[in-house]
């Protein structure tokens, strides 16, 4: 799947794509049961989304006798840093980093992912910068002191 395509689906088609990425190859029956109990949707909303999803490229379908089976284009994981990384590439350099400590805090993460972190934020200490270039609006930046005021 293209890039474009990993990040232009909607909140309800994620919730399909992690059905498939779960299951690795699922009916559309089976997406409808798993997000009728989980979402309380019923089957012609998840057939419409299933089938907005092939139509980008997220989802392949392949014919299995009456039915189709459905599988990710490609992993959760690959989606996930995609949309990421589009995320921070959007917002203002000065507030990337109490945006991601705001999502630290908020985010329930096993010991594994907190030691993960802190290594690897201990590695970015050696090079980072004393300050982020302001990435907002050229020859308007009123950043001052790591602060952006950016209107």
């Amino acid at each position: 799947m293209e890039v474009s395509a990993a990040l232009n689906i909607s909140s309800a088609e994620w919730q399909v794509m992690r059905v498939a990425w779960t299951l690795g190859q699922v009916s559309s029956q089976t997406v409808s049961d798993v997000l009728a109990e989980k979402m309380d949707w019923k089957a012609p909303t998840v057939k419409t989304l299933v089938g907005r999803l092939v139509k980008k490229g997220a989802l392949t379908a392949d014919r299995d006798g009456k039915r189709f089976l459905y599988r990710p284009v490609i992993s959760e994981q690959q989606a996930m840093d995609t949309a990421s990384e589009v995320f921070i590439e959007q917002l203002c350099q000065h507030k990337v980093g109490k945006t991601l400590l705001k999502m630290v805090q908020e985010t329930t993460l096993s010991q594994a992912d907190i030691a993960a972190l802190i290594a690897t934020l201990q590695e970015k200490q050696k090079t980072a910068p004393e300050a982020v270039s302001c990435n907002c609006v050229p020859d308007n930046c009123q950043c001052a002191d790591g602060e952006c005021n950016c209107k």
